[in-house]
């Protein structure tokens, strides 16, 4: 059972410069990316009697490029469905875990995304992300975006000594097939603001996309915020996300609090 285990582990081949230089020898030691075992790099793994067939290493290799490429923040790498630990007797927490779970199962499913509201704190970045991850682990192309951020990113291509275009910053927005749009709403709803999350949105609606919003505006002014998400967002795009996203509705105390708690 063992040596079955060990025979799927990518590992180094260690060439003689290696032992020579672990024994003293004067010869440097070999310097460079590991080398996999398999397929000694080139990327082609022999099977007995078979040929060749692409090695194993290029699923990981690729797996690496979309993770780096989803830019998903340093602040939520330990942040996964299996972490996420709804407060006891938060019924809302524990329905928003469950549509995740469900959306990452069933993917690619009918295409709707979700729409996570709540107030601070409450956890709805952590499964945005935990999603992404785990749909990054199928091989799908995911992208994380802070609106804020993004909005930032589009604007400084207007600069004329910037190298970048404005089709440069949308074009992995509009293809990514599974995209977070993190905080929306909290930039200041401008008309060139509400234009540009028309695009953004509009694109993402018709091409059946998968699209995770996280918000701390409400449909209702129930909450703490003086104003309701179609209040930042307007009327056109509140209502394209009811059909392309499933409102999910998350409560509870704010868990960045507890930082102030902790006893020294």
């Amino acid at each position: 059972m063992a040596s079955s285990q060990n025979a799927q582990r990518l590992f180094v081949v260690p060439d003689e410069t290696e032992s020579e230089a672990a024994q003293g020898s004067d010869r440097p030691a070999r310097t460079g990316p590991p080398v996999c075992s398999f397929c000694s790099g080139t990327t082609w793994e022999s099977v007995p009697d078979k040929g060749v067939r692409p090695c194993r290493c290029r699923n990981e290799e690729r797996r690496l490029q979309l993770v780096k490429a989803a830019s998903l923040p340093r602040l939520y790498d330990g942040c996964t469905l299996s972490n996420y630990k709804p407060v006891t007797g938060n019924a809302s927490q524990l329905r928003a875990f469950n549509h995740a779970y469900r959306l990452v199962e069933s993917y690619p499913g009918d295409g709707r995304g979700l729409l996570l509201m709540g107030s601070c704190g409450v956890g709805k970045t952590h499964l945005a992300v935990a999603v992404l991850r785990e749909l990054l682990g199928k091989g799908i192309k995911c992208l994380f975006y802070d609106f804020g951020a993004l909005l930032k990113a589009i604007q400084a291509t207007y600069n004329p000594n910037t190298q970048t275009s404005e089709l440069e910053i949308l074009s992995p927005v509009f293809d990514a097939e599974a995209l977070v749009l993190d905080e929306l709403g909290a930039s200041k709803p401008t008309e060139w603001v509400l234009d540009t999350m028309l695009q953004i949105i509009r694109a993402r609606y018709n091409d059946r996309r998968l699209t995770i919003f996280t918000s701390n505006y409400l449909d209702d002014r129930s909450g703490r915020e003086s104003e309701t998400l179609e209040d930042r967002i307007g009327v056109r795009l509140r209502s394209r996300m009811y059909q392309m996203c499933q409102t999910v509705l998350v409560d509870g105390e704010d868990y960045r609090k507890r930082f102030d708690m902790r006893q020294i």
